[in-house]
C-alpha cells in the first residue's frame, strides 16, 4: 500500500496499523467500551438466572468474566504488537482464499448484532411515539446508526462512546431504583431458582451459554490493534481485560436480574426489557435504551462495515470505500428488520457461534504455541504472492472442530457442551498439525525452494 494510501484509511483494513495510526490509551478505551452497555447482557443473565437460579447464573457469569479476561489478554497483546485485523491474521491461519471464510463469518456476525440492537432501539421509538411505524422507526435507527462510524475509531467513536458511559452506568442504577421504588426490592432474588430447583451444574451451562458471544474475541482484535505499544500493560488489563467484562457481565448481569425480579414483563427477551423500561421510566427509559444501544452499535456498524469492505476485495479486487460499504451494510439491516426474519437469524448466530468458538481456539493455539515461534521466528506473511490460498493446518483444525460442535448441537443432552468441546478440539488439533506442518502450508514460496 502506497504512503498517500495509508493515511487515507483511518481504519488501517488494508496493512497493520503503523506507529502514526495508534490511539491514545484513554480514548481507546472509551472507543473499545461502548461494546458493554448492550440491553442483550441484562436478557442473558436474567435468562440464566430464570432457567437455572440466581445463585448458578453469577457463577457462570464471574467464571465467563474470568475466561474472557485472560483470553483477551493474550489476543490483545497480539494485535496491539502485529497490528492486524482478523481478516489478515486469519490468512495466517487459513491461507489467503481460506481467509475469506472467517472475514465472511466476522461480517455476518457483527450485522447480525447490529439488527438485533437496531431492532429495539427502533420498537422503543415507535412505542414512545404513537404515531411513528416501525419502518420509519427503523429508517431513522439505521441512517443515525451507519452515519455514526464514518468518523472512525480515532476520530470520533472514542469521544461519542466516552461522554455516553457515565449516562449509562447512572442511568441504570436510576433504572433498579425506581423498580424498587415501584414494586419494592426482591429480598429472595439471589436464592431465586426455576420451578423443580436448580438443575445441577447450572453454573456450567451458563458459562457454555456466554460462549456463544466469542465473537467479542474478534471485536477485540479489530479494536487492540489501534493500541501504542507501551500501553500494552494497561490495555491488556484493563481495556480489554477483566474490568470490561466486570462492566460488561457482571453489572448489566446484576442489573437485568433485579429488573427481571421487579417488573411484571413475563417473557423475557429484549422487547420485553426495553419496553418494560420505558413504561417504569417514560421518556428517561426512551433516552436509556437509545444511549445504550447506540453505543453498542457504532461497534457494531463499524466492525460489520470494514469486515464487508475487506470481503468485498478479496472477493473482487476492488475497493468499495468506508461510506458505501456502510450505506450497503445498512440497507442489509434494514431490510432484516423489517423482514422479521429473527427466529432464523438466532439459529444462525448459534451455529455461527460454533465458526467463533473454533475460530478463537485456533488463534490462540497460533499466538500461544512456540511451535511456531521456533519453525518460522514468529515470521507473519500477509502478501497473497507469497501465501497458499488454503492452509491445511488452519483449516482442517477448525473446520474438523466445526463439525464436532455442530453434531454434539443435534444432541439434546450434550447441546449445552458444543461450545466447550469446539473450543478444546480446535486447539488440540491446531497445535498437532502445527508439528507436523509443512512449511509451505504458511510460506509458499518456500516451495521453490
Amino acid at each position: 500500500m502506497t504512503q498517500r494510501k495509508q493515511e487515507n484509511d483511518l481504519d488501517y483494513a488494508e496493512g497493520p496499523v503503523p506507529e502514526s495510526g495508534r490511539m491514545p490509551r484513554g480514548n481507546l478505551m472509551m472507543a473499545w467500551w461502548a461494546v458493554c452497555s448492550a440491553i442483550f447482557y441484562l436478557v442473558v443473565a436474567a435468562a440464566m438466572a430464570r432457567h437455572y437460579g440466581t445463585a448458578n447464573a453469577l457463577i457462570g457469569i464471574v467464571l465467563t468474566v474470568l475466561a474472557y479476561g485472560a483470553i483477551n489478554v493474550v489476543i490483545s497483546r497480539y494485535a496491539m504488537r502485529t497490528g492486524l485485523t482478523v481478516a489478515l491474521f486469519s490468512k495466517v491461519l487459513f491461507g489467503h482464499f481460506g481467509a475469506m471464510v472467517a472475514t465472511l463469518i466476522f461480517f455476518a456476525t457483527a450485522l447480525y448484532y447490529a439488527v438485533f440492537e437496531g431492532y429495539v432501539m427502533a420498537l422503543v421509538l415507535a412505542e414512545w411515539s404513537g404515531s411513528l411505524s416501525m419502518a420509519m422507526a427503523t429508517a431513522i435507527v439505521v441512517v443515525l446508526g451507519v452515519s455514526l462510524i464514518f468518523g472512525s475509531v480515532q476520530h470520533w467513536l472514542d469521544k461519542f462512546n466516552g461522554v455516553l458511559l457515565p449516562v449509562y452506568v447512572v442511568g441504570m442504577l436510576i433504572a433498579v431504583g425506581m423498580a424498587i421504588s415501584e414494586f419494592g426490592y426482591p429480598a429472595d432474588w439471589l436464592a431465586r431458582v426455576p420451578d423443580g430447583g436448580a438443575p445441577t451444574f447450572g453454573w456450567l451451562h451458563t458459562f457454555a451459554y456466554y460462549m456463544g458471544v466469542w465473537v467479542l474475541m474478534m471485536f477485540t482484535f479489530d479494536y487492540a490493534r489501534f493500541g501504542r505499544p507501551k500501553d500494552v500493560l494497561f490495555h491488556s488489563r484493563i481495556t480489554f481485560g477483566v474490568p470490561f467484562y466486570l462492566m460488561a457481565f457482571l453489572f448489566s448481569g446484576v442489573v437485568g436480574i433485579l429488573l427481571d425480579s421487579m417488573i411484571p414483563i413475563g417473557g423475557l427477551s429484549e422487547a420485553s426489557i426495553v419496553l418494560g423500561l420505558l413504561e417504569l421510566m417514560g421518556v428517561g427509559g426512551l433516552l436509556l435504551v437509545w444511549v445504550t444501544q447506540s453505543r453498542i452499535n457504532t461497534a457494531n456498524f463499524y466492525l460489520a462495515t470494514v469486515n464487508f469492505e475487506s470481503l468485498v476485495r478479496k472477493v473482487t479486487g476492488r475497493r468499495l470505500g468506508k461510506v458505501l460499504a456502510g450505506c450497503l451494510i445498512g440497507a442489509m439491516a434494514y431490510g432484516l428488520m423489517m423482514a422479521d426474519v429473527f427466529t432464523y437469524l438466532l439459529q444462525a448466530l448459534a451455529y455461527q457461534g460454533v465458526f467463533v468458538v473454533a475460530w478463537v481456539g485456533v488463534a490462540l493455539a497460533h499466538i500461544i504455541s512456540p511451535t511456531y515461534q521456533s519453525r518460522f521466528q514468529g515470521h507473519v506473511e500477509l502478501d497473497n504472492a507469497h501465501i497458499p490460498a488454503f492452509n491445511p493446518c488452519g483449516l482442517l483444525a477448525w473446520g474438523g472442530a466445526i463439525l464436532v460442535g455442530i453434531v454434539l448441537m443435534q444432541l439434546p443432552t450434550l447441546v449445552g457442551f458444543s461450545a466447550p468441546v469446539t473450543f478444546f478440539c480446535s486447539y488440540l488439533l491446531y497445535e498437532l498439525g502445527l508439528r507436523r506442518a509443512n512449511p509451505a502450508w504458511y510460506m509458499a514460496s518456500l516451495l521453490k525452494e
